[in-house]
């Protein structure tokens, strides 16, 4: 029998994770089954848990890998790096980033992502064990809320502004807002957005984030 090689197993591992992918552009990711994956890829069944205990561990990888394809993280530290830029100039570069980056993937990996969400909202247990297994545990959404609103708030008390509100709860709001575009741009491109009246671009949705974050900071808007 020929010996099977690390590099034979981490390819099939992708072949599968890319089968998985595709699946998940077709169907709502909450109603994928281990069979629709081992069909795609055309290996037995017996065959397919020779590299995958079952469907939550190939998520794991599929994920994994969306978080190294869609990565915006990179660009928002290049449009940030200026330790001498204005909050407001932060704020307009961080939230074209965010506005091109989700536009670009709209039919795809933010799909995804939101039937990620509506999985965690019907199966929260399943979900917390799918996101514990992740490798690359840095995602873009990590890095806003660990990096970059800290950073945003630091500029703000730099640049001597007064919040109109405490900046905790700026953050929190953020963080809804991002969900929400994210909600209803995905709902326009993916599941009929006329039928839902919704019709919702990123980029004139983002450049109203940045006013509003500028305005609540106590920046010039």
């Amino acid at each position: 029998m020929p010996k099977v090689t690390e590099e034979y197993m981490n390819k099939k591992r992708e072949a599968i994770v890319e089968a998985a992918y595709r699946v998940c552009l077709r169907k709502p990711v909450e109603m994928v089954t281990m069979m629709d994956v081992i069909e795609e890829t055309g290996l037995s069944q017996g065959g397919i848990y020779r590299f995958y205990k079952d469907l939550d561990e190939i998520l794991c990888d599929m994920i994994s890998k969306m978080r190294s394809d869609y990565n915006f993280i990179d660009d928002i530290e290049r449009a940030t790096a200026d330790p001498e830029a204005r909050f407001e100039d932060i704020v307009h570069h961080v939230c074209q980033v965010m506005a091109k980056v989700m536009e670009a993937h709209l039919l795809d990996i933010q799909k995804i992502n939101f039937d990620l969400t509506v999985l965690a909202i019907n199966e929260p247990e399943r979900a917390g064990k799918i996101i514990g297994g992740i490798k690359n545990k840095r995602g873009n959404f990590e890095y806003l809320a660990t990096v970059m609103m800290p950073k945003l708030v630091k500029v703000c008390k730099k640049q001597k502004l007064k919040p109109k509100t405490d900046p905790k709860d700026i953050v929190e709001f953020i963080s809804a807002a991002y969900v929400g575009i994210e909600m209803n741009c995905i709902l326009t491109a993916c599941y009929g957005g006329a039928a839902m009246r919704v019709n919702s671009k990123p980029q004139p949705l983002f450049d109203v984030l940045a006013t509003t974050i500028i305005t609540l900071f106590g920046g010039e808007a």
